[in-house]
């Protein structure tokens, strides 16, 4: 049977999700990788360039091609880094995880992630800080199943999120915004009274149809989000 580019492109995620091609890294040229697959190198460059396109791999002329350290979808959206955002407003960081477990799926996010019924996921909650102040609290749900590695990754010192986008490409994202009431939980982590108007983010990440994480980040009262595109 001979080897389609959708063969090609197929072994390459599963080597990226894996961690043999990790971010960063630089993948063997075309005609290496047609010699290794037993097909034309026009197939690989094809399954290349749908890579490119997916933004998990970045191509430059006579640099090679490489893994993307933050994969870019076609919208030019990254994921931010709460570390990076309030060293830009000048403030000092810091960050505690609050919780961490290993736990069935819920009924609410089996759903959302297109789970199966009794599938262990991560569980992590923490807390950011700018200036001392309670700037970001994160709810995140991660699935092992994509990310084996996160089961040993220890979260104590610095957060999922920079450990994720260093980790594990992604090739889809979803995003959605809203205003919710601080419960007794959030209004001890963010300094503010039950009942207060919050604002949050909610993200989920794919690669190829399979969910990696939802997070949903509340931010402290007053808080401002700034966008470019």
């Amino acid at each position: 049977m001979s080897v389609t580019f959708k063969d090609v492109k197929a072994d390459l995620l599963d080597r990226i999700a894996r961690g043999v091609m990790r971010p960063g890294s630089l993948l063997p040229n075309e005609i290496d990788l047609a010699e290794s697959y037993g097909c034309a190198r026009a197939t690989v460059n094809r399954a290349m360039r749908e890579l490119a396109e997916e933004g998990i791999v970045e191509r430059k002329r006579k640099a090679g091609t490489r893994v993307r350290m933050t994969p870019i979808r076609q919208a030019r959206f990254s994921i931010p880094i709460v570390r990076e955002e309030i060293a830009a407003q000048g403030a000092e960081y810091r960050y505690a995880l609050v919780d961490r477990k290993m736990q069935e799926v819920p009924d609410w996010l089996r759903g959302r992630l297109e789970l199966t019924a009794g599938q262990q996921v991560l569980h992590l909650v923490c807390m950011h800080y700018a200036g001392g102040m309670p700037y970001q609290h994160e709810d995140r749900w991660i699935n092992p199943e994509v990310v084996p590695r996160v089961t040993e990754a220890d979260f104590s010192a610095s957060g999922p999120n920079e450990w994720l986008v260093a980790e594990l490409p992604f090739s889809n994202a979803e995003i959605a915004f809203s205003a919710v009431e601080a419960d007794r939980d959030l209004a001890d982590h963010l300094g503010c009274s039950t009942g207060d108007a919050l604002f949050r983010t909610e993200r989920t990440t794919w690669l190829q149809g399979k969910a990696i994480t939802l997070v949903r980040l509340t931010y402290r009262r007053g808080h401002r989000m700034t966008t470019q595109y």
